[in-house]
């Protein structure tokens, strides 16, 4: 079977699903996503474990029936195996497996019986797969999904569904895939979930373009034992992209984000890419007041690199003058936007994020950071005040200015900061606005960028080039002297063509000029003529 049948079977699995929910009456309802993400997993997780088992003992894999088999091993024959597995696998006990509640799904009581089965996994697993709060409290794997059906008559035959529909289809052979048929997965499975419907912050998906950019520009050369942050991680887009660009067995994935649903979201991407000993390092949380990650000392981490893609505008008004206080005052060098009279929406968070980004480095750190395009010109104010920082520290290695609507949610012109504590030479600037073609996403218009534009973006950058009307390499010196504008276009040089021609053929030329200038006049003075005879009629009348 094909990669693309891999693919295919798994797309088909994820829509069932998603069926059987709108059949009992939860389609488009808010809690929707987490029957199906979950249902999900718990697949995910069945078939992980007898993949990794089977490598394990030869006579399960040989076996015509392997759960059958190893529901015949005493207690420390069974216990044996499940030290041997990685990290990265959910133990199971044989109450868990699918085939198992299959085999129930008969019995009264069965949606219980099932909710039982998903806490107890949870709950047996809960040192590695469990999500914190800011305030130190454990979001769990599982919830109890057929309570999300009002009706208590029909959770039994609802769960019936979803059990008779997942023994249905194995998902062992999809475990040697790589990242990409993951990420196709991922997106496919949260397509309908994954939208910034009220969150406080950004949920929606980073297009691939610019996860890829930003991590094939961050990581240029290999490199081992180090850890990745994203100060706004919604569903994890650019920290997957990012980690498997370093090596998922390479780096260690730190987060915050204040959502519940990104970080349910994140883990579960965590889980499918390899990730799972980062799971306790992803945080639920308000990052802005309330950052988690320090160190023994109490101050905050220090991270090698550093991607985000934050809100832009948002109403943090209820806690703003929580954040000016001492404490903050050197992670927030460049000043706390104030509160405005009217719009409070509007407030400029980014500028708090890119602050937090900058402040979180370790002495050798990089980092990517989207933002509006407006924060690379803004002539004062914070924005200004924030890349003066980085021009006179000399910690930028540059800017990629992206097309217009590149993300289908939001018309805002984006640019990615590229911030790197080691770069002392110059800076490269790239205009790639013109680049992309457009394309229709839903009700929305979308710009996308072809794989040979990326390149074009990740190569230009990487190797300082600078070609004509699209990029730049300048020294800091030279942006001082621009006002500390990062945009390329004020860069760019104006050309101006010289052509050589005869004393006879300028003649000729300017005669041409003036002779175009004179019926231009003449038009001129007729229609003043015939306006000012109109006036003339109009009055009379």
């Amino acid at each position: 079977m094909t990669e693309l049948d891999f693919r295919e079977k798994t797309k088909a699995l994820i829509d069932s699903l998603k069926s059987i929910s709108a059949n009992f009456g939860l389609g488009n309802d808010g809690n929707e996503f987490k029957i199906i993400t979950q249902v999900f997993l718990y697949k995910f997780m069945n078939d992980k474990f007898a993949f990794e088992i089977k490598k394990l003992d030869s006579k399960l894999r040989n076996a015509k029936n392997w759960e059958k088999e190893i529901s015949s091993y005493s207690e420390d024959k069974y216990e044996m195996l499940l030290l041997q597995l990685g990290g990265d696998t959910a133990k199971l006990k044989p109450q868990h497996f699918i085939s198992e509640l299959f085999g129930r799904q008969n019995e009264s009581d069965f949606a219980k019986l099932f909710d039982d089965t998903l806490i107890d996994i949870a709950n047996y697993n809960n040192d590695i797969f469990s999500v914190k709060t800011d305030g130190g409290a454990k979001v769990v794997l599982f919830d109890r999904i057929t309570e999300y059906i009002s009706d208590g008559s029909i959770r039994d035959t609802f769960a019936k569904a979803i059990i008779n529909k997942l023994v249905g289809v194995s998902f062992e052979h999809i475990f040697n895939q790589k990242f990409d048929f993951y990420a196709t997965i991922f997106e496919y499975l949260i397509k309908d979930y994954n939208t910034n419907s009220g969150g406080k912050y950004a949920e929606y998906f980073t297009p691939h373009a610019v996860a890829k950019i930003m991590a094939a520009i961050l990581v240029n050369e290999p490199v081992q034992d180090v850890t990745v942050y994203d100060p706004s991680a919604g569903s994890g887009t650019l920290l997957m992209n990012i980690a498997h660009a370093i090596g998922e067995d390479k780096c260690t994935i730190y987060s915050q984000d204040i959502s519940q649903k990104s970080s349910s979201l994140l883990r579960l991407n965590l889980i499918l890419n390899n990730l799972v000993h980062s799971i306790q390092n992803i945080i639920q949380g308000n990052t802005i007041l309330h950052p988690y990650h320090k160190d023994d000392n109490g101050a905050l981490e220090k991270f090698d690199f550093i991607v985000s893609n934050p809100p832009f505008k948002l109403d943090f008004s209820d806690y703003r003058n929580d954040l000016d206080c001492k404490e903050n005052k050197d992670r927030f060098f460049a000043g706390i936007p104030n509160i405005p009279k009217q719009a409070k929406d509007k407030m400029a968070i980014y500028l708090l994020f890119i602050q937090h980004i900058i402040f979180s480095l370790s002495k050798k750190g990089k980092a990517a950071v989207v933002v509006p395009t407006g924060f690379i010109t803004a002539q004062s104010g914070i924005d200004k005040a924030i890349r003066e920082k980085l021009i006179e520290s000399k910690m930028l290695a540059g800017v990629v200015s992206m097309p217009s609507n590149i993300f289908a949610t939001t018309g805002t012109n984006v640019s990615i900061v590229f911030i790197d504590k080691t770069n002392k030479g110059d800076v490269v600037l790239i205009d790639a606005s013109n680049l992309g073609e457009t394309v229709k996403d839903g009700k929305n218009q979308k710009t996308v960028l072809t794989p040979k534009e990326e390149q074009q973006i990740i190569e230009t950058f990487n190797n300082k080039k600078a070609l004509d009307d699209f990029s730049v390499v300048v020294s800091y010196n030279e942006i001082k002297q621009k006002n500390y504008s990062l945009s390329a276009g004020q860069y760019f040089e104006v050309k101006i063509e010289y052509v050589d021609i005869t004393a006879d053929e300028f003649d000729e030329k300017m005669e041409g000029f003036e002779k175009n200038l004179n019926q231009l006049f003449w038009k001129s003075r007729t229609l003043e003529s015939e306006i000012q005879n109109n006036l003339k009629g109009l009055r009379y009348e």
